[in-house]
């Protein structure tokens, strides 16, 4: 966490910053190592150029973030205190002139409106642009615990696979996943997992029922794991006692785009190769209108983070960059397969974080 708040620091003077508050999960999280929801309370973290740093937090997550946290101060409130007059004090008390404030896109009205009212001459810039290019490369650390989550997720897409017969339903296979993750430890996945059949399987980001599984069904899994504070999301889509002639080729069509991207996974490549070269192969081969997403995320704290895999971003891969690669076809109310892997660049080239196989398969 020290190395991180220093970065931070070395960001503030380059850009004549006197304070950053984050508050959201994911950049508290990565300032202080501290992972928690707190609803509609506030956990926030302060940081100076100079001063030491502090968090406010509800009295109740005090014990929790003080064993964690020891880069600066723990300032707990009750829920009949302002936390806002204790941020006041704990600014003043640093003596230090706050002039510039950089806070994140995400805000809520309410709380910059407490800022400006606290620092009514300040000006406010965000603070995303910094923080997120610290976060878009990870560290070895990092990775090793993306590795597990990846890992996880093989695991739920194993026992998915393994749950399928004639007559369950998409809900019955989410319970079996899910509860055998949980016995692996998991306490939270990174997204509501997704298991649909057949023609549901048309829609991106459809909603699992009671639809039960029929012979002849493609199903989809995609799913994602948190792992001591960091994310997997994999998606495979395999197919019940026999595949047409249609979807085989549909099949081979998204296998061959994942590949055609995952060639680009090279340091110094532009983002933006990765998106067209899958488009390309989808396009060529009849389906370009049916493929209506970008090729990918940005993967770590967040499941969904920066940046975002599209055909218009031209920002170079670095080493220690993750992400998801995530090409698709989707005919609705037919059928509909997506193949995603969590992809690590590296300094050979990248490295698949998930490794569930991949090639055609149809479950007897």
């Amino acid at each position: 966490m020290n190395k991180r708040n220093n970065k931070m620091k070395q960001w503030m003077n380059e850009h004549n910053i006197d304070l950053i508050m984050c508050q959201s999960r994911a950049n508290v999280f990565y300032l202080t190592g501290f992972n928690t929801d707190p609803h509609e309370r506030i956990v926030a973290t302060f940081l100076f150029p100079q001063a030491k740093p502090f968090v406010i937090c509800p009295n109740m997550e005090i014990n929790q973030i003080s064993e964690i946290y020891k880069e600066g101060e723990v300032i707990g409130y009750s829920d009949t205190e302002d936390p806002w007059r204790k941020i006041i004090d704990s600014c003043q008390l640093r003596k230090t002139s706050i002039k510039k404030i950089a806070i994140e896109q995400g805000i809520s009205w309410q709380r910059f409106r407490n800022l400006q009212d606290i620092f009514p001459d300040a000006d406010f810039v965000e603070v995303d642009e910094g923080i997120l290019s610290q976060r878009i490369v990870k560290t070895n650390e990092e990775i090793v615990l993306l590795r597990e989550a990846a890992k996880l997720a093989d695991f739920g897409i194993n026992v998915g696979v393994k749950a399928l017969k004639e007559g369950i339903t998409e809900m019955e296979v989410v319970a079996k996943i899910e509860y055998e993750l949980k016995r692996k430890g998991i306490r939270e996945m990174s997204f509501l997992t997704m298991v649909l059949f057949g023609e549901k399987c048309g829609d991106p980001h459809g909603n699992p029922g009671s639809r039960k599984l029929k012979k002849g069904d493609a199903i989809l899994f995609d799913l994602g794991v948190v792992w001591n504070g960091y994310c997997s999301d994999i998606t495979r889509t395999v197919f019940f006692d026999h595949v047409s002639k249609e979807n085989t080729i549909i099949y081979e069509t998204v296998l061959q785009a994942q590949q055609a991207a995952l060639n680009y996974c090279v340091e110094g490549k532009a983002i933006s190769n990765l998106d067209k070269a899958a488009r390309e192969v989808i396009t060529n081969n009849g389906y370009g209108d049916y493929f209506p997403h970008r090729i990918g995320h940005g993967l770590g704290i967040e499941v969904h983070e920066y940046p975002s895999l599209t055909e218009s971003n031209n920002i170079p891969l670095k080493k220690g960059m993750t992400f998801t690669i995530e090409p698709g076809i989707y005919i609705p109310n037919q059928i509909g397969v997506r193949i995603e892997d969590d992809v690590l660049i590296t300094e050979k080239g990248y490295e698949l974080l998930t490794k569930f196989p991949k090639e055609l398969t149809v479950i007897q």
